[in-house]
């Protein structure tokens, strides 16, 4: 049987699995039951399999039949903190965490990639590593497993990395999606604390009031993204939390907000951070106030190597045609950590569309609290990696550069 074959005879397993990791959701890089779950689902296969000493992680490997290069594939785990809406009778047994951005999908679809390449090991030449990483959620869980080991785990530095992320809108359902290059743009954190001298609500000229300075800050951050960048380099500053008072009459000490920044290079990150720190320390100065500004990086941008995405897209017009594979126009704001991964070893990072209607366009998206998945592209996605690694492992080793006369 081939590779798709055997694949649509587990989906029904594996979107059992999804389904029951949907309802045990983890967050951050504690994932006990999730990993418990993992090593249960993995036991039965040939691999040699470690967990992580800082993190609720699973490595495991399998040794192919001949000697050869390793490649690794990425699965996430962890969960977001937002309570579920989605109306679906398998959703989260856990108030306030939900696995709303798919990894629960991924976390099964890596699963069924091991299970179709353990079946087919003697044909393999060489290893495949199976990253089962928590901590994605801005928890930099990737770079703790690269510091634990995950790279060389099979003994030798894997020499290609892939991995795959469902999307609830945007593209159809089976479709993939990727490009090469700048994929997912790079992210930090800008968090502001504005201190003043609180009191009555109905005497704010004897106090400091933070808030409307604070308000004032908040708008301000969005004119300079348009006054200080060109309009040609892509950055996003999205204020995502603020936080002031206790009562509509009590004018607080303090008023505090943090923001979410993304763009595709570093110069600009530095950038804007820089007039970022210097535009909210002297709006509180203009007013009296204090501000105390933190910007700090997070995920560098995640870039496919071009060579490494042409493969991946032939892969999948070969194994399921054309028309299932669309190149990217444009690269996405969304970030993510397996760019560490792709920042140390080439290889590439794929979209799958797994939208539960008809219409991606108007479909929640993903974190969205009524974001649903179609699991029925689980046995696809799993087929893909496993292609991917099979293809990957049997591409001939370059030979020595021809000697100068």
């Amino acid at each position: 049987m081939s590779l798709r074959e055997d694949a649509a005879e587990i989906q029904a397993e594996l979107a059992g699995l999804r389904r029951e990791l949907h309802q045990i959701p983890e967050e951050g890089l504690h994932l006990p039951r999730t990993q418990e779950r993992v090593l249960a689902a993995l036991e039965p296969l040939p691999l040699e399999i470690s967990i992580g000493t800082g993190l609720s992680s699973v490595t495991a490997v399998l040794r192919g039949g001949a000697p050869g290069p390793a490649v690794l594939l990425r699965g996430d785990m962890d969960a977001l903190p937002i309570t579920e809406s989605s109306g679906v009778d398998y959703r989260s047994r856990h108030d306030g965490v939900m696995h709303a951005c798919g990894h629960d999908l991924h976390t099964a679809g890596l699963v069924g990639t091991a299970r179709l390449l353990a079946a087919r090991r003697d044909d393999l030449a060489g290893d495949v590593v199976f990253m089962f990483q928590p901590g994605e959620e801005g928890y930099n869980g990737a770079g703790h497993m690269i510091d634990e080991g995950v790279l060389t785990a099979a003994g030798s530095p894997v020499e290609a990395a892939y991995g795959l992320h469902v999307l609830s809108s945007i593209l159809d359902r089976g479709v993939f999606s990727s490009r090469p290059g700048p994929l997912m743009a790079g992210s930090a954190g800008l968090f502001v604390t504005v201190v003043g001298a609180g009191g009555h609500g109905s005497r704010p000229h004897v106090t400091l009031d933070p808030v409307p300075v604070a308000c004032e800050m908040v708008t301000a951050l969005q004119t300079m993204v348009t006054r200080r960048f060109d309009a040609f380099e892509p950055v996003v500053l999205t204020v995502g939390t603020f936080h002031a008072g206790t009562r509509r009459n009590v004018i607080p000490d303090e008023a505090s907000f943090e923001a979410t920044v993304r763009a595709f290079d570093p110069a600009v990150h530095a950038e804007l951070g820089r007039h970022a720190v210097q535009l909210c320390e002297q709006i509180a100065a203009a007013h009296g106030l204090r501000a105390e500004v933190r910007y700090e990086s997070e995920y560098p941008v995640t870039a496919n190597d071009p060579d490494e995405h042409e493969f991946a897209a032939s892969t999948v017009r070969e194994l399921f045609g054309a028309e299932r594979f669309v190149d990217m126009r444009h690269p996405m704001t969304g970030s993510e950590d397996f760019s560490r991964v792709l920042g140390r070893v080439p290889g590439a990072f794929v979209f799958l569309g797994a939208c539960a209607t008809d219409d991606p366009d108007t479909a929640p998206g993903n974190h969205s609290p009524r974001a649903v998945y179609d699991d029925s592209v689980l046995a696809d996605g799993a087929a893909f990696l496993a292609e991917l690694a099979t293809r990957r492992l049997a591409r001939p080793a370059p030979g020595p550069l021809p000697s100068t006369p």
